[in-house]
């Protein structure tokens, strides 16, 4: 397969000015993992809303972001067990 579907980013105009430098990150109790932490934040942007960003510990320049409703999907499904894996 050659042809790629394009990427929509909704968020790409939030992405680049959400400012991360005092944002306090959580991560899960205990020593860090070997292949790093996930890493959230809730960030407020300019615009008056909050986001959730989160990073890789060990890659923290690489920065996802949800809009709270976003986050709120994942975290129903994860309570759901969707992501279970099926074996």
């Amino acid at each position: 397969m050659t042809d790629s579907a394009p990427i929509y980013d909704n968020k790409a105009h939030v992405r680049g000015k959400l400012d991360l430098r005092d944002a306090v990150w959580q991560r899960p109790p205990g020593p860090p993992s070997e292949g790093g932490d996930a890493e959230i934040a809730e960030v407020e942007h300019t615009d008056g809303a909050t986001y959730i960003a989160m990073r890789n510990s060990l890659h923290p320049e690489s920065v996802l972001v949800f809009t709270m409703s976003e986050w709120e999907a994942f975290l129903a499904g994860a309570r759901d067990g969707e992501f279970n894996e099926p074996w």
